[in-house]
């Protein structure tokens, strides 16, 4: 799958905004939830989105756009292990 800059890793960022975007101010998205709604094939494919999607979110943590937490707090996404939840910024 491709990343950062590439077509594939931008339509995952946009991915995540669109899923927030829908949701109310103070929703939270899974990962999984992401890797569904891109995915185009049947059965459990989107399973090898859950990274690419994982990283798409820490880079739009990085810029500001998203939260990564876990248990209902915001977490470094460099150190967050298992599951997260991703939540747009306070300020947004």
């Amino acid at each position: 799958m491709e990343d950062s800059g590439r077509p594939a890793g931008r339509r995952l960022e946009r991915a995540i905004l669109d899923l927030l975007e829908r949701r109310g101010p103070t929703a939270t998205i899974c990962p999984s939830d992401v890797a569904r709604a891109v995915y185009a094939g049947e059965g459990d494919g989107w399973r090898a989105l859950m990274e690419p999607v994982r990283r798409a979110a820490r880079r739009l943590a990085a810029a500001g756009e998203v939260e990564i937490t876990q248990a209902g707090r915001p977490v470094d996404p460099s150190q967050a292990r298992g599951p997260i939840r991703i939540r747009r910024t306070a300020d947004r």
